[in-house]
């Protein structure tokens, strides 16, 4: 130990009263020199040391966890607690290999070693499942000696179950290496003498700054920004990625020691408070970082605990067990996990200003060069007075003069609209420092409403807008009925984003809509949007439409109120004001009527339309579902859900036009009936034998199907035999979805092993038909979607046809086949869905809807089908809903006579049964 200089006995942080003594090299290298008194060989004194130290280590960490579960949202002390215990079981296992293992009296300069901690561990900051990088330093080529005393000290610490990562290096490879790599590099930056010859780590310090970081600023600086880029771009590219990674992600850790390596690179600075005493940043914005990076490790660290090992994703099964630790709980209104992840959120943005602000300065100090974004090739716009621009940013030209009206603070984000410039983040700075100038007065005054509804409809991309006001508070201060969903989290997989950020993405799918960038995808929407509708009513309920979130009434009411008040505020006129609201009320209706309802059934029509009442309403209604469904999240759109709600459009606009009798019954059916016999005359069907598929069915069959389904079935039916069964399995583009027909003898139950069959063969049953001849054949459709979403392969078909009949053949038993596919995934299990069961008789003039709102899982579909079979209750169609890990089933059905389900005694036993039918798959699926 005659080389440990007393500086190294001081810890990354200091070790608490009574701290356990390896934390403390003075107390505790005198203890494991008694307790390896008397050993000699070095099998048996490293062993005495991988137990002493093993047991100091277990025993330290058992406090240091104690520690963090008394302060459990801040993990400074915890970080750098775990970052000292390993400065004592280094310079422990060193101590012991260099008087123990491989004494030297009087070693030679050649033979001085010195211990580095580079990295994360050089940065005194480590989780609990953190990797050790060492750097072993000599002064030239490594000896036999100090390569038998690294050997040494690694056996140790590898026996302790540390995961090491090392290198040997003399001063003049250190140079040479961080030369040409950048990792290497990255590594030097940080790192810190643990023990050993400290004039050796001071000579790499010096030889660092002068021969290698101070030359290569720039390079550095750009080589950073680069691979934070790349890093974002795997991660998602969002801030509000919904299972985020704590350290890689965007304004995550790594993002916040970038920031540190570069000023470090620059300033030589050793902590983050001295870049505000060099200017760069304000005591608030370091403020900011010390509590992002506190409460960032506090999760890293929480997340380590619980997997036993170095995890950083933020997975929803992780969420809650966090949440549950760092002291979030449930409320009423919301989970305890989502008031964890809008702190989680909140504490990203911040981190992504500092980095704005700090990129900035980098900027102005010409270390780093501007982005160009291809300014050279557009005609620049004159600044209105007050702007300036500052290296291709917009800037204010004197603070005093701007803070002096509180409304140029939503001038600026207009005139960056307007012009196209980003916004330096010095207005940033200013404008984030002073909200508190946005009050009532402002908040109601014409002209700042002016303003901020030009923001939203004349410069075609009010999305950029929006984000960058929600980013920096101006959104919430000038709505404060926004302020609540900022940041806030939906647990669920259907939604992609927070709520405010999804709200943001609906108003840039309108925008796009209104651009003309979807004419084939969505020409209904494109269409209305060129017909001349009331603009300003339809961006302002797409931007409010979820703003009644997160509290315990029903955020559409809630907002439905909000949404008035603000519209008021804003000035609109009485019928502008009712319609924003009506809106906001009815942003789910056309959803939910779409797709957990069976839209053929004229009575759901009929009740739609009455809700609508006017076409005006109807059109507005329909862009705002599109561009909600669309915000959600990539691949939420698909031709199924646009084939839907474009009919449900276009069979409303007529009843609306033409009055409730184009609705009549027996004119749908007579309307079907002459199209069926067109296409069959088109086949080179006989007159006799339209006649006879035209009068083998009943009423109900008639105004339930598209008529190429119905020509399907004609060709089914031709000809069967009473112990056949026909199948026709085709892609459905226009629906993405396929097509399954099946025509077989009707018997009880025959629907529920149709759901069975098809759901054992990975298929997700969107929606169904069954209908029975009068002659007696089951005649079922199904319009089913592959795990993705889409249509099944061409080369599925074969096999998906072979599988479904050996199960209705007896062959393969649908209720045992689930027992292994319903387990739920780890990652989803946290998702809780109370079940609701729901009996409906106004829905329809004929059938009893029953609605079934609950978790979903492969085989729940078939068990809900069977239940009812075992009960008598004829389906006629099942409407799928799907959102995410929830889903919803809609069943159209008669009992066994015929008539709707009207006894309550009835309903309350069969909806006790399908309770226990889903309660009993869910324990087989956990089992």
């Amino acid at each position: 130990m005659a080389d440990l200089p007393d500086a190294t006995i001081l810890q990354s942080a200091p070790a608490l009263p009574g701290a356990h003594p390896i934390f403390d090299p003075a107390r505790f290298l005198p203890i494991l020199d008694q307790a390896l008194a008397g050993l000699t060989e070095r099998k048996d004194i490293r062993a005495r040391t991988v137990a002493l130290l093993s047991e100091a280590r277990a025993g330290a960490m058992a406090a240091i966890e104690a520690g963090l579960a008394s302060h459990p949202r801040a993990a400074r002390e915890t970080v750098r607690a775990i970052a000292s215990l390993t400065d004592g079981i280094v310079i422990a296992s060193h101590h012991v290999a260099t008087t123990r293992l491989h004494p030297q009296q009087s070693p030679s300069d050649a033979e001085r070693l010195a211990v580095l901690a580079v990295g994360g561990y050089g940065r005194a900051e480590m989780a609990p499942a953190s990797d050790v990088d060492l750097l072993f330093l000599t002064p030239w080529k490594i000896t036999a000696w100090a390569e038998s005393v690294v050997e040494s000290m690694l056996y140790i610490l590898w026996d302790l179950k540390l995961k090491i990562g090392h290198s040997i290096r003399s001063v003049d490879d250190c140079i040479r290496l961080g030369a040409g790599d950048m990792t290497i590099r990255t590594s030097l930056v940080e790192h810190r003498l643990v023990t050993g010859h400290a004039p050796l780590a001071g000579e790499l310090r010096e030889r660092l700054w002068v021969e290698l970081f101070s030359k290569t600023v720039p390079e550095f600086i750009e080589a950073k920004l680069d691979e934070r880029a790349a890093r974002h771009q795997r991660q998602g590219g969002q801030r509000y990625v919904l299972e985020p990674n704590v350290k890689e992600g965007k304004g995550g850790l790594r993002d916040l020691q970038t920031l540190y390596w570069i000023a470090k690179y620059i300033h030589r600075v050793d902590r983050a408070v001295e870049l505000v005493d060099l200017g760069v940043f304000t005591r608030e914005e370091h403020g900011a970082f010390w509590q992002a990076e506190d409460f960032l490790w506090a999760v890293r660290c929480h997340l380590h605990l619980i997997a036993g090992r170095p995890v950083d994703v933020l997975s929803f099964d992780m969420q809650v067990e966090v949440a549950r630790r760092m002291g979030y709980r449930d409320t009423s209104a919301r989970r305890g996990v989502e008031y964890f992840m809008q702190d989680y959120f909140r504490h990203a943005t911040h981190v992504g200003e500092l980095t704005r602000v700090f990129l900035t300065e980098l900027e102005a100090r010409h270390v780093r060069s501007a982005p160009f974004l291809g300014r050279l090739f557009r005609r620049r716009r004159k600044l209105r007075d007050g702007f300036t621009d500052n290296h291709g940013r917009l800037s204010i030209t004197n603070d005093a003069e701007f803070l002096k009206d509180p409304l140029n603070i939503l001038r600026l984000f207009e005139e960056a609209l307007r012009t196209g410039i980003l916004i330096h983040p010095d207005a940033m700075r200013l404008v984030a420092a002073n909200l508190d100038l946005i009050d009532d007065k402002v908040r109601s005054d014409p002209e700042a409403t002016r303003i901020f509804m030009d923001l939203l409809l004349k410069h075609g991309n009010p999305e950029r807008g929006l984000r960058r006001m929600n980013e920096l508070g101006v959104l919430a201060a000038f709505i404060p009925e926004f302020e609540p969903v900022v940041a806030m989290m939906q647990f669920n997989m259907y939604h992609h984003y927070t709520v405010d950020e999804h709200s943001i993405q609906c108003v840039a799918a309108l925008a796009e809509i209104e651009r003309g960038e979807h004419p084939e995808d969505l020409p209904l929407s494109s269409a209305i949007m060129e017909s001349g509708i009331n603009r300003r009513v339809l961006y302002l309920a797409t931007l409010l439409h979820d703003i009644g979130k997160g509290r315990r009434e029903d955020h559409s009411i809630l907002g439905a109120r909000l949404a008035r008040r603000i519209a008021a505020r804003f000035g609109f006129p009485q019928d502008d004001i009712d319609t924003v609201e009506w809106l906001v009320r009815n942003h789910l209706l056309m959803s939910d009527v779409a797709q957990k309802r069976d839209i053929a059934d004229p009575r759901t029509l009929r009740d739609f339309a009455k809700a609508v009442k006017t076409r005006r309403r109807l059109d507005m209604l329909l862009v705002l579902t599109v561009c909600d469904i669309r915000g959600v999240g990539p691949g939420t759109w698909n031709n199924w859900k646009a084939a839907l709600l474009r009919k449900l459009h276009q069979e409303t606009a007529l009843v609306l036009e033409n009055g409730m009798e184009d609705l009549n019954r027996d004119r749908r059916q007579n309307e079907a009936k002459r199209s069926l016999r067109h296409m069959l005359i088109a086949k080179g069907w006989d007159a006799r034998a339209i006649r006879a598929e035209l009068g083998r069915h009943y009423d109900s069959y008639w105004s339930g199907l598209p008529t190429e389904t119905q020509a399907t079935f004609a060709e089914l039916l031709n000809g069967i035999g009473p112990d056949e069964i026909r199948t026709d399995l085709r892609a459905d583009t226009h629906r993405d979805a396929t097509r399954a027909a099946f025509v077989l003898s009707d018997h009880p139950g025959i629907f529920s092993r149709l759901c069975g069959a098809l759901t054992l063969m990975g298929a997700n049953v969107v929606d169904a038909r069954t209908y029975t001849t009068r002659d007696g054949f089951a005649t079922a459709v199904f319009w089913v979607q592959d795990p993705d979403g889409s249509p099944f392969d061409e080369d599925r078909m074969p096999r998906l046809r072979q599988k479904i009949l050996s199960i209705l053949k007896g062959e393969i038993v649908a209720r045992e086949a689930f027992a292994t596919r319903d387990k739920p995934k780890k990652r989803t299990r946290e998702f809780k869905f109370p079940t609701h069961v729901t009996f409906d008789n106004e829905g329809s003039d004929i059938y009893t809807i029953i609605e079934v709102d609950t978790r979903d899982r492969p085989g729940l579909l078939y068990d809900l089908t069977r239940t009812l079979a075992a009960n008598h209750i004829q389906i006629v169609s099942a409407v799928i809903a799907t959102f995410g890990a929830q889903v919803v089933d809609s069943f159209y059905v008669k009992d066994m006579f015929g008539l709707k389900l009207h006894s309550d005694a009835k309903r309350d036993a069969l909806e006790k049964k399908l309770r226990a039918a889903i309660a009993d798959g869910a324990k087989r699926a956990e089992a």
